[in-house]
């Protein structure tokens, strides 16, 4: 997340500039409508203001979890251009129903703006042909949101509720960042309006109403230990745990 300053302000309008690496599914549920194929877009963006996409190099881990078995899909990943900048999809055939947790660990991303380096462990789960389980345990990624709802099948406006997790253990207090993906080209109101910003509990627990239908990121954000930058001085490191939900409208 980058943060306005004073000097900044004096010079030109406050943007928000929330990173959000995306891994979006062509369909939010696999079942008869859809068949067994789907494509997985991979881009590292501002959701909310449709971009821009930043240059993103290839992930240095990407998978998916199901029935408590992980398969690597790294060799899966095809290079593409986004707003003509490097980003990645995949296509992926389910074998049968089940729910489908697809991860990606992407390569640092150096931000000079912020002079930090930035890594968003990102999931995204996939219910295929009503299996409806297997959603709710940790992956072990060193940031995650634990979904204690599950995290797909969503009517616009439900709670989602979940807890962030480092090494496996609640983070008091952590900051999340909440976006729509704006596909729609939506105007805002204002810069305040493009990240919804909460925080966890003391227990890590957090809790998030969608107001609009349609794709979701939320972004626990933690401290990573210091890095050389590209200077060879130690940088700052945001750590990421981010989930993607789909939310449907009622209709």
């Amino acid at each position: 997340m980058n943060r306005c300053y004073l000097p900044a302000l004096l010079l030109l309008p406050c943007l928000a500039q929330a990173h959000f690496q995306e891994l979006i599914p062509s369909v939010p549920l696999l079942d008869a409508a859809s068949g067994t194929q789907l494509r997985l877009d991979l881009r590292f963006t501002h959701p909310q203001e449709n971009g821009p996409v930043m240059a993103m190099a290839k992930p240095a881990r990407m998978a998916v979890v199901v029935e408590g078995g992980e398969q690597p899909l790294d060799d899966k990943l095809v290079a593409d251009k986004c707003q003509g900048q490097p980003c990645y999809h995949l296509d992926y055939r389910v074998p049968g129903p089940g729910t489908y947790r697809f991860l990606v660990e992407p390569a640092p991303y150096w931000e000079p703006a912020e002079g930090k380096w930035i890594t968003h462990y990102t999931q995204v789960v996939v219910d295929a042909f009503d299996a409806g389980s297997g959603w709710d345990a940790p992956l072990g990624l060193p940031v995650e949101i634990l979904p204690l709802t599950r995290p797909f099948a969503l009517w616009r406006g439900a709670t989602f509720s979940g807890v962030v997790l480092q090494d496996g253990e609640p983070v008091p207090f952590a900051p999340i960042e909440a976006e729509w993906r704006n596909s729609d080209g939506l105007s805002l109101p204002g810069g305040p309006y493009t990240t919804f910003e909460l925080r966890a509990d003391a227990n890590g627990t957090f809790h998030f109403s969608a107001p609009r239908a349609g794709w979701w990121g939320l972004a626990a954000l933690v401290d990573g230990e210091a890095r050389p930058g590209p200077d060879g001085e130690p940088a700052a490191v945001e750590l990421g745990g981010l989930l993607w939900l789909y939310f449907r409208e009622m209709e």
